[in-house]
């Protein structure tokens, strides 16, 4: 298992080394030791599975507002997405950049967001499935999230006209997030 950092402080890949042989593979998908000596999340109170049927399938950009926030880790077990991060840490250099990846189900990896981040993803495959762990229980209350393609972000997103939630069409702008809550 390695770790790798990326360019927004918080979020890490963790790629998963399977042991492959005629019968398929094994590999170990959380190691205490490792997550420990990098600073990552270890208590994990919810784990889910999303399952988007359709390509061009737009979820997100979700978050808890201030002065809560989540860390989560996710990982492509079918098909392929666009993944998304967007900073909201208030002091942080990187407020409101994004960084994207590019998931799917060889590439045997998890995706860590630390709190204060919006998260989000287009399906890009049919039958697309994440499973991702939350370091909160879900809190309706606190659920919030910024529309998937404001126009301060200037996300590059794969997709035009997306299949989205009626939730998700009533997000606030990036704007309006700050004038709230300046950041979380």
């Amino acid at each position: 298992m390695k770790i790798i950092t990326n360019k927004l402080s918080g979020v890490a890949e963790i790629i998963l080394e399977p042991r492959v042989d005629q019968r398929g593979f094994f590999m170990r998908t959380f190691d205490e030791k490792q997550f420990r000596d990098m600073g990552l999340n270890l208590h994990w109170s919810q784990e889910n599975h999303s399952r988007s049927d359709v390509e061009n399938t737009v979820r997100g950009l979700h978050f808890y507002l201030p002065p809560h926030g989540e860390a989560k880790m996710l990982r492509v077990i079918r098909g392929r997405i666009f993944d998304v991060v967007v900073d909201l840490r208030k002091n942080s250099p990187t407020f409101g950049h994004w960084e994207s990846f590019d998931l799917h189900d060889e590439d045997f990896k998890w995706l860590y967001i630390s709190a204060g981040f919006a998260h989000g993803f287009c399906t890009l495959e049919q039958r697309s499935e994440i499973l991702y762990k939350q370091e909160k229980y879900f809190s309706p209350e606190i659920d919030s999230g910024i529309f998937w393609n404001d126009q301060d972000l200037k996300i590059s997103w794969p997709v035009q006209d997306p299949i989205i939630s009626a939730k998700d069409k009533g997000l606030m702008s990036m704007r309006r997030f700050i004038e709230l809550y300046g950041g979380i």
